[in-house]
């Protein structure tokens, strides 16, 4: 259960690279949404949010997490397979949920991943849950839920934080704070923007990390993954920008290019390359062929995902209702039962 322990350098590395295999990742999806060949229109990606990354890397083996709706770094963050994932976002059999669940329903409960959620603050109470279980059983593990500023506002984000703090759970709730709730900047749907100051008034462990330094962001992660490991839950918000608009089709009309520039500037992935070359961590060539390799794998997955298969028709509902309930059957048939009934009556 315990972490592999790598030298400062190789560890630095391993972050920059997941970073940016998230960055390539949720390019592509963009691209797959511009091919037509996405399973609808809602895609929220999560560029901009990739010093996420410094809270995956402090989790362990055997950890578990929900993720919001703009979960796909995240998951990859926790080893999610990314030709799998683009699969689901394209409705494809072959994906984590048969292609059923599309961008926003993804899970996977072999790598702790206890399901995305669409509702703003659905996934939140599943930690309490499971940090319930980890508690009792003395299992080692900890539970964490990500989420955005938006469910900052949702009342079962307070319960959550209430109980796990009553009951001493390990459990950590991790706020990415984009700035936006769909169109609505956070100063405008927040009277008191001091997320941590909320956490703490029900006993939490809280922190802030500038969502611009991966490095930041991980010191933190650390410290409250090892207190709610020892039954000291935790609360982590993690201070990003969101690049693009609410989903894919928003262009933003809402903010100006000033702050869109602004923002972009505290780029997390370019901000980690700079960092690696400037303390002698990587020189430009091997950061090169980190990115190099990252695009690669995502044209990979890509082109797999175009070219797999759709879920048959035949297997519309299945997993949708319990093992053993009949299929239901078509409108035409129920029709012609109910017309042929009349007759005979």
């Amino acid at each position: 259960m315990n972490a592999v322990t790598k030298p400062a350098n190789t560890a630095a590395l391993d972050r920059y690279r997941m970073m940016r295999r998230i960055r390539s990742f949720e390019e592509r999806v963009g691209e797959l949404f511009l091919k037509g060949e996405s399973a609808g229109s809602m895609l929220h990606l999560s560029i901009g949010e990739e010093a996420v990354v410094g809270m995956t890397a402090a989790m362990q083996a055997g950890d578990t997490f929900t993720t919001h709706h703009r979960g796909h770094g995240v998951f990859i963050g926790r080893g999610g397979d990314p030709a799998r994932m683009m699969a689901e976002i394209a409705g494809k059999e072959d994906g984590y949920c048969r292609g059923k669940g599309g961008s926003m329903h993804i899970a996977d409960r072999a790598l702790g991943h206890l399901g995305a959620n669409a509702i703003v603050g659905g996934g939140i109470p599943h930690i309490v849950g499971a940090g319930l279980t980890y508690r009792n059983t003395r299992s080692g593990q900890i539970s964490v839920a990500f989420f955005g500023d938006g469910a900052m506002s949702q009342g079962i984000l307070y319960e959550s934080m209430n109980m796990a703090a009553l009951w001493h759970l390990p459990v950590i709730f991790c706020c990415i704070n984009n700035q936006y709730g769909m169109g609505t900047r956070v100063d405008r749907s927040a009277g008191h923007r001091d997320f941590p100051g909320r956490a703490e008034a029900f006993g939490l462990n809280a922190m802030r990390a500038d969502g611009a330094d991966v490095e930041a962001v991980h010191d933190a992660a650390r410290f409250l993954a090892g207190s709610a490991r020892e039954g000291r839950p935790g609360f982590l918000e993690i201070d990003a920008y969101r690049f693009y608009g609410h989903a894919r089709m928003d262009k933003s009309p809402y903010r100006t290019p000033e702050e869109e520039a602004t923002g972009r500037a505290r780029d997390p992935v370019a901000n980690a390359r700079a960092r690696m070359a400037a303390e002698g961590l990587a020189n430009t060539a091997e950061l090169d062929a980190i990115d190099t390799e990252a695009g690669t794998e995502m044209d990979h997955a890509l082109a797999h995902a175009i070219a797999a298969t759709p879920p048959a028709l035949a297997t519309m509902f299945q997993d949708v209702y319990a093992p053993g309930t009949p299929a239901p059957r078509p409108h035409a048939a129920r029709l012609m039962h109910v017309l042929g009934e009349g007759a005979r009556a």
